[in-house]
């Protein structure tokens, strides 16, 4: 097993070598422009390093290394349009930068693109990694409605919660690792193994975005501080506080999330209090390490040799205490 830096340099090659055509330059410019804002490649590196844990040929998994990122910025461009978010990794967003009907167009190539590097692998593994990758769009889309139809509740349940994320995010994250196993050409219970192992650690790795967005350093974390709670996003946070709140921390709590003249940073100061007289800080990152232990056990049930194990335990351990 090679280190990190490897995989992540592989993956980062294979993205400056996208061949973007120049016309219509108002499709392809916004597609460079989110490609090279950076990112942490997660989920590319992870599919690189399934791939050589499982025996399999690196250079046969950078395509669909390169199709799960785009798909995964594809989703971005979108989302922050249904989000009217302003900022993405320290930068205006693309409906921002140019506007909203040039971001769904532009996304809706990448979708394309990421499906075309997709099919670039060896033929018998065509239809395998393809229907993995299909299924995985489709949940992906099925988490992202939940999440829309959410915004007008205020009875989420933590498991539904749960559920919304485990299909938004957590699918793509093992969607990143089955396929670098199906290019190994992994047995089947070692791929679905890996697979287990990678949703477990998606839903602790959003669980560390939900936590960052009201703790994070702004500067760090590519985002600004708070978004959640100004726009009353149903987090693991305030679907807590919402259950936990009584008597005059639920009136203070019911009083932010329906003042729709309020400060926004009043009212992240005092929902964040809030959030810590309730004891949220220490229950969400319980909830971290629960998912990131339950990915460390589903990894021991893989045929990966030692090292490999241990590169993943370390990459585990990195994402679920990151700063950004």
């Amino acid at each position: 097993m090679h280190n990190y830096n490897f995989y992540l340099d592989l993956v980062n090659k294979a993205i400056n070598n996208i061949n973007y055509p120049k016309q219509p330059a108002h499709l392809y410019e916004p597609i460079a422009y989110t490609m090279g804002l950076g990112g942490k490649r997660v989920r590319p590196v992870l599919t690189l390093m399934t791939c050589e844990a499982m025996g399999g040929d690196l250079n046969k998994a950078i395509n669909a290394a390169l199709g799960i990122e785009l798909f995964h910025n594809f989703t971005l461009i979108h989302d922050d349009v249904m989000d009217n978010a302003d900022v993405r990794r320290g930068k205006p967003t693309v409906h921002k930068r140019w506007d909203q009907n040039v971001a769904i167009l532009s996304g809706d190539t990448m979708l394309q693109m990421a499906a075309q590097a997709m099919t670039r692998v060896d033929a018998d593994i065509v239809q395998p990694l393809m229907e993995l990758f299909n299924d995985t769009a489709i949940k992906v889309y099925e988490g992202q409605q939940y999440d829309m139809d959410y915004e007008t509740r205020n009875d989420v349940t933590v498991e539904e919660y749960m559920k919304m994320i485990r299909l938004k995010t957590s699918v793509l994250t093992g969607c990143s690792c089955k396929a670098g196993a199906i290019v190994a050409r992994a047995d089947e219970e070692d791929a679905e193994s890996i697979y287990n192992m990678a949703v477990n650690l998606g839903l602790a790795f959003q669980l560390q975005d939900d936590y960052l967005d009201v703790w994070g350093d702004p500067a760090t974390f590519g985002k600004e501080i708070g978004g959640d709670i100004v726009n009353n996003k149903k987090t693991f946070l305030l679907i807590n506080a919402i259950d936990h709140a009584a008597g005059n921390e639920a009136k203070e709590l019911h009083h932010w999330l329906t003042d729709k003249y309020a400060p926004k940073q009043d009212k992240i100061e005092a929902v964040t209090a809030l959030y810590e007289s309730l004891g949220l800080k220490d229950l969400a990152r319980n909830a971290i390490i629960k998912y990131s232990h339950q990915a460390l056990d589903l990894l021991h049930e893989t045929k990966m040799k030692y090292d490999a194990y241990k590169q993943f335990e370390a990459v585990i351990e990195s994402l679920v205490n990151r700063d950004r």
